[in-house]
């Protein structure tokens, strides 16, 4: 059975590559005979992954101007307004492999939550053409994030995967009837644990993940952070490590924990973790620190899974679904509208502090039960192979 994951853009961005690596073992884990491919906008970025039985380039390939493909689907375009001619040739390094394949995994997981997927909808529909499966896996939708198209496009799948129950309730509100409650693959993730920085104190080191995607969304929060940082380092005997997730130009992590590194460096209690470590590796570390405050989705999850008292910078419903998921509460989980108040922050962090032993107890018990919900979506998808 050959399988192609696509939607992904490369593992520069270690909560895509926690989910390929993740999802590529447990498949292989549970299906016999499986072959699994991998699609990449950016494909050298996946060479990390030894367990893939190949990795496509599934870059874009624009439509050159003034060519025969591109006169064809201008007129296309003007006359019909019909774009799947452009669009099949744009995402041609993905559609080209559907003939050799059994199954088609939709594996971004955010991916609908970014407004229309023109370009997702055309594979979709080619898949479907062609009469081979097509299933989206671990995904996060909101309410606000469908629209006519998108559940047009979400109907075509014969399996849909919600990574967490507030995505899953949505979704089966909408009549939606092939959709499955599972877990994000991620909670499986082994963990690579390196040599610790000499400036790391055992028990007493916590980490701290900032994104300029939540800057982005809102442009007071980076100074919440710094008040935040100000306030564990001048209450607590705690060392912060700065943990960057995503490492990809224009959304990159590192840049902007770089800035806090160089502006409380001097405290000699804050350290920053390589830019170049695998998301197994920064598991590694997280799993051994303390506490956890992070703004990227797999960073959290990497710190869930390895019991790690966990408060989260949200901006979209996969953050408050998980956290409901663990605590049966949104527990610890700010939106991105409060990120920017440094007093519901330090709260956060003092409520952190204060119920330690009992958010680690309730991941103790909800932690297992994500991991087998993770591994039952192997097994939905299995039932779909053999329809």
């Amino acid at each position: 059975m050959k399988m192609l994951m696509f939607a992904h853009d490369g593992s520069s961005n270690r909560g895509c590559e926690a989910i390929v690596r993740s999802t590529t073992t447990m498949i292989k884990d549970r299906i016999d005979g499986a072959e699994i491919y991998l699609a990449s906008g950016k494909p050298e970025t996946d060479k990390i992954i030894t367990k893939l039985d190949k990795v496509y380039d599934g870059s874009l390939s624009p439509l050159r101007k003034h060519s025969f493909h591109w006169y064809v689907s201008s007129i296309k375009v003007k006359l019909f307004n019909d774009e799947s001619y452009a669009l099949g040739k744009v995402h041609q390094n993905i559609i080209k492999h559907i003939n050799n394949m059994d199954i088609y995994l939709s594996i971004g997981g955010d991916n609908y939550c970014y407004g229309e997927q023109p370009g997702w909808y055309e594979i979709d529909r080619r898949v479907k053409a062609h009469g081979k499966k097509l299933v989206l896996w671990g995904c996060s939708i909101g309410e606000e994030d469908l629209s006519e198209q998108k559940l047009l496009d979400l109907k075509q799948f014969d399996l849909i995967l919600a990574r967490e129950s507030i995505t899953y309730n949505v979704l089966k509100k909408q009549g939606l009837s092939r959709v499955r409650l599972t877990a994000d693959p991620a909670f499986t993730m082994e963990k690579n644990e390196l040599a610790l920085p000499g400036e790391w104190v055992v028990g007493k080191t916590m980490g701290i993940n900032f994104s300029p995607l939540v800057l982005n969304k809102n442009r007071k929060s980076l100074e919440a952070i710094r008040d935040l940082i100000r306030h564990i380092l001048k209450n607590s005997d705690l060392t912060i490590a700065l943990t960057p997730h995503v490492i990809i130009d224009g959304n990159n992590d590192y840049e902007i924990l770089s800035l806090l590194f160089e502006e409380f460096k001097h405290s000699q209690r804050v350290l920053l973790l390589p830019d170049n470590l695998t998301a197994t590796q920064y598991k590694g570390y997280i799993a051994r620190m303390r506490f956890f405050i992070g703004a990227r989705t797999h960073a959290t999850i990497a710190a869930y899974s390895s019991l790690v008292p966990t408060m989260v910078l949200g901006y979209s419903v996969k953050s408050k679904g998980i956290a409901k998921d663990l605590f049966g509460r949104e527990r610890l989980v700010f939106g991105i509208d409060e990120l920017s108040d440094e007093k519901k922050l330090i709260s956060g962090f003092k409520e952190m502090l204060v119920e330690e032993k009992d958010i680690q107890s309730c991941l103790k018990r909800s932690v297992p039960m994500m991991k087998k919900l993770a591994y039952e979506a192997v097994d939905h998808l299995n039932d779909v192979m053999m329809r």
